[in-house]
């Protein structure tokens, strides 16, 4: 077998400076589910492996808080095209942040203080719906582990042991007691339903991602298993619709602690969240995530 070879590290123009806490936050806080940390944590060794699409990549903080990346050497050249997308380069998040109001919401300057240099991803659509089919009821952890069996059982090798996730076509060939055994459970009928569907309509990914928000996010909650709140998560990650307001557990503690919304239920939490943050709220609300998941960690820590 041959052997899998990284290409040196360059840095990663475009990029302003970047502590490796904001660095996690971003490949591994609830966006995309294919990253993987080695090394100690927070420590100059600290290296991030994911995969996307055709291409992998490691990422790591180097010198002056500079992101570095490297990638198998034959896939070095595509990789270093479409890694400005993946990360959202062609987008100032830290200008878009500014104009969020957290000059009179102190809780939200609180969290984009904390985690100043947070990225959206831009991540392909398909793969952005096959991942958070894969999220309900399940933590991070176990949503990577189910997106990892997917790719390794029935996606294509890209490079030396790294392997791609099967594409909605490729699904559709797969019995649905096999896609249980990547641990899916009652999401493997919903998979494998939207896979026949979209297999049988071509384009109808690509149509509703370029869609206004509203059109795009009424015809992803028709497929199979496809409620609001993961058409938000596909919308704002897959699609780069930062009005899309995803409303899972985190944001659910964190409206309610921090603005007094106990017993709200989630639409009119998400009406809340677009009305109060507006047009970014999407990007707010990553900041909300992030703090009341560090708040949780933290609180472990100290019991």
């Amino acid at each position: 077998m041959p052997s899998l070879r990284w290409s040196n590290w360059t840095s990663l123009a475009g990029l302003p400076p970047l502590s490796r806490d904001v660095l996690a936050e971003t490949l591994d806080g609830g966006q995309a589910f294919r990253w993987i940390r080695s090394g100690a944590e927070r420590s100059p060794e600290e290296t991030w492996t994911g995969i996307w699409a055709d291409h992998a990549c490691r990422l790591r903080v180097g010198d002056n808080e500079r992101v570095e990346w490297s990638a198998p050497e034959s896939l070095a050249a595509p990789l270093a095209a479409a890694l400005p997308r993946y990360l959202g380069l062609a987008r100032d998040f830290a200008g878009l942040a500014d104009t969020l109001p957290w000059r009179s919401d102190p809780h939200l300057a609180r969290c984009l203080s904390q985690f100043q240099g947070l990225h959206l991803l831009r991540q392909p659509f398909g793969e952005t719906l096959l991942c958070f089919l894969c999220s309900a009821t399940k933590q991070i952890v176990q949503i990577k582990q189910m997106v990892s069996l997917l790719a390794t059982r029935h996606g294509a090798e890209i490079a030396p042991g790294i392997h791609r996730l099967p594409s909605w076509t490729e699904i559709a060939r797969v019995p649905e007691l096999e896609l249980r055994s990547c641990l899916l459970g009652f999401r493997a009928r919903y998979i494998a339903e939207t896979a026949r569907f979209l297999a049988a309509s071509p384009g109808w990914l690509e149509e509703t991602e370029a869609m206004p928000y509203a059109a795009a996010k009424e015809r992803l909650t028709s497929l199979p298993g496809v409620g609001a709140k993961v058409a938000d998560c596909v919308l704002l990650f897959g699609a780069g619709q930062l009005e899309a307001f995803p409303v899972d557990v985190w944001i659910l503690k964190t409206l309610a602690r921090r603005y007094g919304l106990e017993g709200w239920k989630p639409a009119q939490l998400t009406q809340f969240g677009r009305a109060h943050f507006g047009p970014l709220a999407g990007l707010a609300q990553q900041f909300l995530f992030a703090w009341e998941r560090r708040e949780a960690r933290e609180a472990r820590a100290r019991a």
